[in-house]
């Protein structure tokens, strides 16, 4: 078994609530709190989230991390 890490971002928009609705669906758990931070080249706010997912396969650098 393996565990695997994602970190999700988005901009500050109802889009980043559904990238991590989606995952935690899809069986990946929070790994600590939310990030947000003001990006000023596009002058909006940008929010991260870091997620991890116990797979059954061992991991390697190739995988897709978003379709696991």
């Amino acid at each position: 078994m393996s565990k695997i890490y994602r970190l999700l971002t988005e901009d500050d928009t109802s889009d980043f609530c559904h990238k991590v609705s989606l995952a935690l669906s899809k069986g990946w758990e929070l790994h600590g709190a939310p990030s947000i931070a003001f990006d000023p080249v596009r002058g909006v706010m940008r929010c991260a989230q870091a997620v991890t997912k116990d797979i059954e396969t061992a991991y390697h650098p190739e995988m897709k991390l978003g379709q696991q």
